[in-house]
């Protein structure tokens, strides 16, 4: 068995699949947001969260390969939570 390392996004499926993802994650932040009050019992709450989501998102951005081509990460779900919809725009 060969193992592949580095972008594991083969195809648009799995790209689907990551950026939906992303979108759940990005929705539980905000949910997280909107209930804890308190500062860094929220910090504590969704860094796991914060983590799995530039993770994901750096799978994201070489795929497809063609700098031209600008794909959101997911549709509504980035304004939502106050993220980027376009994650490779900071690297």
């Amino acid at each position: 068995m060969e193992i592949i390392r580095g972008n594991m996004i083969a195809n648009d499926q799995q790209l689907q699949t990551t950026l939906d993802r992303i979108a759940w994650f990005q929705n539980q932040t905000a949910q997280l947001r909107k209930t804890e009050k308190n500062a860094v019992n929220y910090r504590a709450a969704v860094s796991g969260f914060l983590a799995e989501i530039d993770r994901m998102q750096l799978e994201v951005c070489p795929f497809p390969e063609r700098p031209h081509v600008r794909r959101p990460c997911a549709a509504g779900a980035a304004s939502v939570a106050g993220f980027s919809a376009f994650p490779c725009d900071r690297l």
